[in-house]
């Protein structure tokens, strides 16, 4: 009888730290979920690249990283590479996930496991910020930005041109204007110059662009151009509203 009671005891006695070890694998892993949705709510969160709209600079299917912190403590400035949500009309509505592998996938980048490729999202640089005159082209089929010729040989796709659109806009209170690096082969701000002219709300903008992250082969960082801190940008920015735009044709790479 006392057999019994004691092998009862014992299987109470194991019972209990299996039962405890359970919570603990519980409260281990709900608290590094909780942790992934904070740190891609306000720190970082991983994008994946669709088109060619920003090549050489970013591949198709680069994995990136964007900080949203870096544009919450500075801003967003000329030259960063940023992610920011469809304004609206530059991309066609999203296909909703469907099927249990489609909604495992939103769950996945909902808590920053997978990088986001929800369709609404696009990554271009920034040209010109609130007041700046953004004018294409001069003589030599450049930029001006605040009347500075910009040299963008070193981010440009090499042998791209950027001359597609003519267009001579100051950028809207609030808004920035962005354009793809691959100027041939991206349908930005200077496509939507009827609509706020292009320029894109800062609240649009996801983050900034800091890393390419995936393949490990091409992990790098991505920094900010030093022609745009070129003083004689900053000093000929202004605040008058004019738009004058002639749209032309070019690729739809978002």
């Amino acid at each position: 009888m006392s057999e019994s009671v004691d092998d009862s005891a014992t299987k109470r006695a194991s019972a209990k730290p299996s039962g405890g070890l359970f919570r603990e694998v519980v409260i281990i892993v709900g608290s590094a979920l909780i942790l992934s949705i904070l740190v891609r709510t306000f720190l970082v969160q991983a994008f994946y690249v669709p088109s060619e709209s920003m090549e050489d600079t970013l591949q198709i299917s680069d994995r990136i990283i964007a900080s949203k912190i870096t544009t919450t403590i500075t801003g967003v400035n000329r030259g960063d590479v940023v992610v920011f949500r469809d304004p609206g009309g530059w991309l066609p509505d999203p296909v909703p996930a469907t099927g249990a592998a489609g909604v495992l996938r939103e769950g996945l980048t909902f808590i920053g496991l997978l990088p986001s490729n929800s369709g609404q999202d696009l990554v271009k640089r920034v040209i010109g910020v609130a007041g700046d005159r953004v004018k294409c082209c001069d003589n030599k089929g450049r930029i001006v930005l605040n009347g500075v010729p910009l040299n963008e040989s070193s981010f440009i796709k090499p042998g791209d041109s950027t001359d597609q659109v003519d267009f001579d806009i100051v950028v809207p209170e609030g808004t920035v204007f962005v354009m793809g690096d691959n100027r041939s082969n991206s349908r930005d701000s200077r496509y939507h110059l009827e609509d706020n002219s292009g320029g894109v709300p800062v609240g649009n903008v996801v983050g900034k662009v800091v890393a390419v992250v995936w393949p490990l082969s091409k992990f790098h960082t991505i920094g900010t151009p030093p022609v745009f801190d070129n003083p004689k940008i900053s000093a000929g920015q202004t605040s008058a509203p004019t738009v004058a735009a002639t749209p032309g044709e070019a690729g739809q790479g978002p």
